[in-house]
């Protein structure tokens, strides 16, 4: 049996999880509300209690290799929902280069970084942007696959060059620098 699908998903007093007959299961919490669609044919979702705490169980319906990987995608699917209604994610993103900057404006992200206008980026619902400082960007929000997505758009238009270090990455991300090519001498 899947490690990570076997494992229940503790549910928090905050937070409520509604089974639908279709295969939706919708959590909602103090954050927001998230659904998911579950394969229902091969994957049955219960609530139960384990040790006097209300949670989700996973259980799938034979051992087919198909089967096997659902079962730990939707664990893992559900208890992301639950996290993100009660804590969230955020991405942090760093710009370096001369004069690269970012700011939020309205419902639009404006960076200037190094191209001869400055770059709108459109801010989607459902996540909120903020700029502590001029060089950094939070991404935050309650769904985790759109918050990264959303960083990975944001990383995408000036992705970081090698030599210098110049453009947008992930604040924990390690840049591999090269060494600038040099001038031969000829005699």
């Amino acid at each position: 049996m899947s490690r990570i699908g076997r494992a229940p998903i503790m549910i928090p007093e905050n937070v409520t999880a509604d089974i639908t007959v279709d295969g939706n299961v919708i959590v909602t919490g103090p954050k927001g509300t998230l659904r998911e669609w579950v394969d229902m044919s091969v994957i049955t979702v219960n609530k139960t209690e384990v040790d006097g705490k209300n949670c989700l169980v996973l259980t799938r319906a034979n051992d087919q290799k198909e089967v096997r990987s659902k079962h730990g995608l939707y664990r893992a699917l559900l208890a992301n929902m639950v996290k993100g209604v009660t804590e969230g994610y955020s991405k942090t993103l760093l710009i370096s280069g001369v004069g690269y900057k970012a700011q939020v404006n309205g419902n639009k992200l404006v960076m200037n970084i190094g191209f001869s206008h400055p770059v709108n980026f459109e801010i989607p619902t459902g996540i909120e942007i903020t700029t502590p400082n001029a060089t950094e960007i939070c991404v935050k929000g309650i769904d985790k696959e759109l918050v990264g997505q959303v960083a990975a758009d944001i990383k995408a238009v000036k992705p970081v060059e090698p030599y210098h270090g110049y453009g947008i990455r992930y604040k924990d991300q390690f840049v591999l620098r090269k060494e600038v090519k040099k001038a031969s001498k000829k005699k």
